[in-house]
Formats: C-alpha cells, structure tokens, sequence
C-alpha cells in the first residue's frame, strides 16, 4: 500500500519537505485515545503499519484551541523511536479539509469529526430519524468543510415507498447540490453507490444518529463484521450505540471510511457567510425587505413574512433560518467574549514576568554589590 493509497497529495508532500529534511515520516492518524493515537505509516517495502504515537509537548502548546489538535484523518510528522521508546508527532501538516461541530454544551470549542475528508455521508432514514431542520445543519457544516455531501436516506425496505420518496425529495429541495440516494442496508442497496464514490487515496465520513444503519453499512463496505450491530427500538427507532470511537478504516476496494459513533446533537461551528449560502432562497428574499436591517418579525415591508403568507417559503425554514442566525451570532459572542479574557490574561502574564524579571536583575545587582 502507498502513501497515495491512504490520501497523500502533492501538497501534503510540499508541506512535508521541511520535516523530512530533520528525518521524521509521515504519518495518518487513524484512531484517538485519551492517551495515544494509532497512525498508518508506510515501512521501508512498502508495507502498511500501524503504530501508536504520542503528542510532543511543543505541538501541544502552540495549539491555541483543542480543534488545531491533531485529530483522525490528520497527516502528521513523526519521530520513530527505537526500542522500548515512543514514537512522537513533531508536527501537523495543513488540512486539506475539516468537518467539524461545536463541543455539545455550552463550550465554544469546535470539535474535529475528520480531517481530510473527500465526502462526508450522512445516514438517516424517512421514518422517525427524518428531520430536515437537523439535515439543514448538516449541509451548512458540510458545506464549510469542503468536503462534497452524500445523503443515504437508509431503511427503504422498512417504510412505504411514497413515505421514502417523499423524504428524499424534501432533502433534495434543502440541498440541491448534495447527492441523495434510497438505499437498505439489510439487502445491500445502495452499496454499489457508496464504493463508486470511494477509491484508493479517497476519504469519506459517515455520520448520523444511533440506529439508522451506519455499522451495517460499515460492515459490508468492509467485508466483514468490523463493528458489532445492536437492536433497535420499533417504536422509538433508536438503537444502542454500535460504534464506540472515532476511526479511520482502509477499505478493501480502496479507499478510507471514518466511522463516528451515533451524533446526538448538531450544534453549529460556521461563520455567517457560510450560514447565507446555504439559506440562499431566504437571503435572496431578505434583500427586498424595505429596511436593511430587517427582524423578519413584524417589521414593515418584510419581504420574508410576505413569502410566507403567500405560501412561497416554509414556516418552519424560515424558523430555522433564525435560530441558526442566533446560535452563529451567540458563538461569535461567546467566541469574541473568550478571546478578550485570554488577552486581558496574558497581557497580565506578561506584567507579573516582568515585575518578576525587573526584581531578579535588582536582586542580583545588590547581590554583585552594585547598589549605591
């Protein structure tokens, strides 16, 4: 297996060259622990390894925030060791891309679900997991990771076809641009889709709630049982958690998925102009409001509030449109909030070193006999 084969770019190599000068080696991280992480590596004849590695203590000082943390999917530089000594990331190489959430809570943190990632997959059904206010959410943080959206709307077996079609072209009024495609993980439909979009040096992330057919689908891309399905709720139709960590899993027929466990909760990690493109049909309707600075309440000359008098916009987009709005501006608030303590922080850092610096070159002046 080559580099190339496990997503090595021209660009990565670029990025390398300065670290290949000291004598480290690439590496991909392919599984985080609260003490280590696992990487791919390729060995002298061209064989994959896997080893653990360890995070050098520089790498994680100069990291201003967990999300600059190397993380599954990163290609990092190592530094082998020889026997009985750890192997240490020196440093993280740029991402090609992120997609990435808010730590669920009240942290401003941003949260890496994969870095590197080609396509990100997100497994739902047209039964009780169907929610397109939370697909909307899905394609925004898609969208700003760079990575192309593939949508399986799984269980076509279990519900009624005009209930399945019905989802699927809901989702497909919300994201045109994303690919969204029936499919039944007990009988295998829809597999042949997946692989076609997958293939030696590409990389896919597959997210979505407990229960809906992510392990299933897991399993028969990889031929095997690699992660263990549980029941599932008939009347709830949520599941037990069947994958219990994040990882990056090399294909047979090329490729790499990162599995994620089942995602409660998608809370949002973007910037604004990002939340604009993907409400482009309300913003194009937001510029003919007749203020500028329009609530879309019970403002006069809301070009919003008429579309949806006239049946022309959803209640319920336009509701999600505004609570999305609050939790980017909420997280800029916040985000703006941290930094100015981090700087008030440091900047009294650097008076108390200062103060400190200022009393050991007088202690050592009187101690030189310098004082007068």
């Amino acid at each position: 297996m080559t580099l190339e084969e496990l997503g090595w770019s021209e660009d990565f190599e670029r990025a390398f060259a300065e670290h290949a000068r000291r004598g480290l080696v690439p590496a991909r991280l392919v599984r985080e622990t609260p003490i280590n992480y696992g990487a791919f590596l390729v060995d002298g004849e061209g064989e994959l390894e896997e080893i653990d590695v360890v995070l050098s203590g520089k790498v994680w000082h100069e990291a201003s925030c967990d999300a600059e943390l190397p993380a599954v999917g990163d290609w990092v530089a190592v530094e082998l060791g020889g026997e009985h000594e750890d192997h240490v990331i020196r440093a993280r190489l740029p991402r090609r891309s992120c997609f990435s959430r808010k730590v669920p809570g009240k942290s401003v943190e941003e949260q890496v679900i994969g870095a590197n990632v080609d396509v990100v997959a997100v497994v739902t059904d047209p039964g009780p997991d169907h929610n397109p206010r939370r697909m909307e959410r899905y394609f925004t943080l898609i969208g700003r990771s760079g990575a192309k959206p593939l949508v399986l709307v799984n269980k076509r077996d279990a519900f009624p076809a005009g209930q399945c079609e019905a989802a699927v072209e809901e989702l497909r009024e919300l994201s045109p641009d994303a690919e969204i495609h029936l499919t039944s993980a007990l009988q295998g439909d829809g597999l042949e889709l997946l692989k076609s979009r997958l293939g030696p040096g590409t990389t896919m992330c597959i997210v979505g709630s407990s229960g809906v057919g992510k392990s299933t689908l897991v399993n028969q891309l990889y031929g095997e049982d690699w992660q263990w399905t549980g029941e599932v709720n008939e009347v709830t139709g949520k599941g037990r958690h069947t994958t219990v960590g994040r990882e990056l899993v090399p294909l047979p027929g090329g490729g790499m998925l990162i599995d994620n466990p089942g995602m409660r909760e998608i809370q949002m990690w973007t910037d604004e102009r990002t939340l604009r493109e993907s409400f482009s049909d309300v913003e194009a309707l937001a510029s003919r409001c007749r203020f500028s600075d329009c609530k879309h309440g019970t403002d006069k000359g809301c070009a919003i509030r008429e579309a949806v008098e006239a049946g022309e916009l959803e209640v319920e987009r336009l509701e999600s449109f505004l609570r999305l709005d609050e939790e980017v501006e909420e997280l800029q608030r916040r985000a703006k909030k941290r930094q100015m303590a981090g700087e008030r922080w440091a900047k009294r850092n650097r008076k108390v070193k200062a103060r400190n610096l200022e009393d050991r070159i007088d202690l050592e002046r009187e101690q030189r006999g310098e004082w007068r």
